[in-house]
Formats: C-alpha cells, sequence, structure tokens
C-alpha cells in the first residue's frame, strides 16, 4: 500500500520581502503544489495523501486561498486527502475547518483529522492522528494519540505536527515530541510509519527509517535544507520504503561576493545570470571588499537590473562589509568646486568611519551618497 506524506502547505503565506506581482505569483505556486500532488498520488498508485499540519498559514486567511485549495484538492477526485490542523490552523473555535467556506462545499475526498481515533484508509491499515486544537498544548500530542488509540492487528499510521524533542533547544516545552518514545513503539511493533509535519526540510529521524518530516512541498526560507518535496511511502507489514519526490517550483538562494575588482563583478553577474527560473526564485547577497566609485556605480546598476528579473533580490545586511572608496582619478574626473566639492570631501570621511554602529550606518549611507553622486554627475557629462 502506497500513500503520499505531505505537511506544511501553509497557504496563504505572505512573505516580507516579496512585493508587487511576486507575492501573488507565490501563492499561487502553493496552491498550483496541491495539484501536482494530486497528480503524482494518481501517477503512483497512492491510495491517499496525509497534511501533516499546518495546511493553512493561519486560520483568518483569506476565502480566496480556501476556495482554491478546495478546488485544487476537487481535480484528483480519486485521492483522498486527509488533514491535520497543525499549530498555525488549530482545531479551536476560529478554525478554518470550521468555517463557512469549507463546510458548504464539503468534498467526499476531502477529510479533516479532528480527533485520534483510528481512521481504516485501506485493507489492513490505519491513521491515528493528533491534531492541534489550541496553538500551545501543554502534552505531548502524538504520544497521547499513540497511548488512547486501542491495539490493533493492522499496520498504524502515526501523523502529527511538531518539534521533536531531539531538535529543540527548549527542553521545558510540553508539547515537544518524545523520539525515544516513537522510537520505543516502533520497535513494538505498534507503529508502523510516523508522518510528522512542522519541519520544513525533508528529514529521517531516529534510526528506525520510519519516522520522518515531509519537508514543506514549497520552499518558504533561506535556511531549509531540501525542501519542496514530499514523501511517497510504500507501508509493507515487514518493511516501509520511504521515497522523496520534488515538488517545489521555488529556490532561495544565499550568496557571498568578495568584490574588489571589475573581474569579480563579471563573476557575481555570471553567478546571477547562471540561476534559472528567476521569478521563482529568491536571492540573498553578502556583499564584502572594497570598490571604487565607477565599479559602485556599475554594481548597482546591476542588481536594480536582476531585481526586475527576481521574485526578490535581497542584500544582506549583517554579513555585507562593501567599502566604497574612490581613487584621486575618479574625483579629478568629477570636476567638482566649491560647495560640491566640500561635500564630496565630508562624504569620504564619513565613508571611512566605521567604529561603532551609528559610525558604520552613517558610513554605508556616505558610500551610497558618493556612488549616486558619481552616478549623477557622470550622466550629465
Amino acid at each position: 500500500m502506497k500513500f503520499i506524506h505531505t505537511a506544511d502547505w501553509q497557504l496563504g503565506m505572505t512573505r516580507h520581502f516579496l512585493s508587487g506581482e511576486a507575492q501573488p505569483r507565490f501563492t499561487e505556486s502553493r496552491v498550483d503544489a496541491i495539484r501536482r500532488i494530486g497528480q503524482l498520488a494518481t501517477d503512483e498508485g497512492c491510495e491517499f495523501v496525509v497534511v501533516c499540519g499546518d495546511v493553512f498559514e493561519s486560520n483568518q486567511i483569506d476565502r480566496k486561498v480556501l476556495a482554491r485549495a478546495l478546488d485544487a484538492m476537487a481535480t484528483t477526485p480519486s485521492v483522498t486527502f486527509y488533514l491535520l490542523p497543525g499549530n498555525h490552523d488549530p482545531l479551536d473555535a476560529a478554525s478554518i475547518f470550521s468555517s463557512n467556506t469549507f463546510r458548504e462545499r464539503p468534498l467526499p475526498n476531502v477529510i479533516v483529522l479532528e480527533d485520534s481515533a483510528p481512521i481504516r484508509v485501506a485493507e489492513g491499515v490505519e491513521l491515528v492522528a493528533a491534531p492541534w486544537t489550541s496553538k500551545r498544548p501543554l502534552r505531548d500530542l502524538v504520544d497521547q494519540a499513540c497511548a488512547v488509540a486501542e491495539p490493533s492487528a493492522a499496520l498504524r499510521i502515526i501523523t502529527g505536527h511538531g518539534a521533536l524533542d531531539s531538535r529543540s533547544p527548549d527542553a521545558a516545552n510540553p508539547a515537544l515530541i518524545s523520539l525515544e518514545r516513537l522510537e520505543e513503539r516502533v520497535e513494538a511493533g505498534q507503529i508502523n510509519y510516523v508522518a510528522l509535519g512542522d519541519r520544513h526540510s525533508t528529514t529521517d529521524e531516529g534510526t528506525s527509517g520510519r519516522i520522518w518530516y515531509s519537508g514543506a512541498p514549497e520552499p518558504t526560507d533561506y535556511d531549509e535544507t531540501d525542501p519542496g518535496n514530499v514523501l511517497v511511502v510504500e507501508l509493507r507489514p515487514e518493511r516501509v520504503e520511504v521515497t522523496p519526490r520534488k515538488i517545489g517550483t521555488w529556490s532561495f538562494q544565499q550568496h557571498e561576493s568578495h568584490l574588489t575588482s571589475d573581474a569579480d563583478i563579471d563573476s557575481l553577474e555570471q553567478w546571477l545570470n547562471a540561476l534559472e527560473d528567476k521569478q521563482r526564485t529568491v536571492v540573498k547577497l553578502s556583499l564584502v571588499g572594497q570598490v571604487s566609485l565607477a565599479q559602485k556605480g556599475r554594481l548597482d546598476r546591476l542588481l536594480d537590473h536582476f531585481a526586475d528579473l527576481f521574485a526578490a533580490l535581497e542584500t544582506w545586511e549583517r554579513r555585507s562589509d562593501l567599502v566604497v572608496v574612490p581613487d584621486e582619478i575618479e574625483v579629478a574626473d568629477l570636476g567638482l568646486s566649491g560647495f560640491a566639492n566640500d561635500a564630496l570631501g565630508d562624504l569620504q570621511e564619513l565613508a571611512l568611519a566605521s567604529d561603532a554602529f551609528d559610525d558604520e550606518s552613517r558610513a554605508v549611507a556616505a558610500q551610497d551618497a558618493m556612488a549616486l553622486l558619481y552616478r549623477l554627475v557622470g550622466s550629465a557629462q
């Protein structure tokens, strides 16, 4: 028996660095991923799809997002989607799963996992869920779900959401999921597979090969490891086979560039050019080094150009240290005199001052001002 394990769709998510038409494109891509998951389930002969929490970004998402999500799941009516409420969309009084839009248009292939009662999902296979009913549970919901489920000869899939105690630095959090307890239950044959959500990186946990985070089907940030997957799980009494399958279309890229020459700027341009599907790529640059006014002007034009191509192009301020130092020839070429020349001298002094935080901020502003002055005077000549 095969099924798809996925999680953290977080439909309706917004990102502060996305602007203009990039945010709607990001939103639509997350809905499109549902259709790809349904089609993959059909192609692989999977019995169902289980979504392990955070189906929606919150319980207050736009109604259009919910309507489009349901429509996307309806495109593969032969595939049943089991939805687990997580910390972003808990099953509380304001639950999105209780909204009029959700209840007025019920789909026979969409089932919300509202409690831990075992659900027969295939011949000899049961699903036991650990839904969140609040944003701050006071116990290990997965262990609780395992404990209340009556023993059964059926193969058991446990679906939960949250952080494992083996990964969390907050040992006092009562909602942490005990990896040791899960391993014990797997070893005893009480559990055959543990499908988890919350961690956006595809991860095989423990030593059994039966406890997995699927990761988010579309990447959401730079620090995720191997995101953009769903897991095709083949479950048999004697073994489990888990195969990650790439679903995501977006990419988050971090890049450090050391700039001291025109050749270095050429290399940065080549790296940016080589990135594929730029409209679905978010880039964060760390710029380090020392450049002239002319080189800073060229760099600014380069970044302006690629900012129009990528979904977002950011400069990683905390890890950037780019100093603009005009040489004597550049200053002479500007042909400034009087007040303007005095102002340039003041900017040069400020640009070299970076001992304190305030000085560093002023230094960056001064460097940018000199680069702008160079561009403006150059365009007027």
